[in-house]
């Protein structure tokens, strides 16, 4: 009986090891929105435009076997 009022005490779960966790009706959601900002912050990024997806989505991406190597 004590172990279920002290887990009631605690309340609904927000973050688990780095993750951010959302529980809902539909479903548990874990996600790393905290993390992702932290990391675009510590390198200036933060106040970058953000875009959803950097390129299309239907280019498909072949090898230049005459291409110029780079490192």
């Amino acid at each position: 009986m004590a172990k279920e009022f002290e887990m009631s005490m605690i309340g609904e779960l927000t973050f688990f090891l780095g993750f951010q966790i959302k529980q809902l009706k539909e479903g548990t959601f874990i996600y790393q929105e905290k993390y992702t900002r932290d990391i675009l912050k510590r390198f200036k990024m933060d106040d970058c435009k953000p875009i959803d997806t950097p390129m299309s989505t239907n280019t498909k991406l072949d090898i230049d076997e005459s291409g110029i190597k780079v490192d």
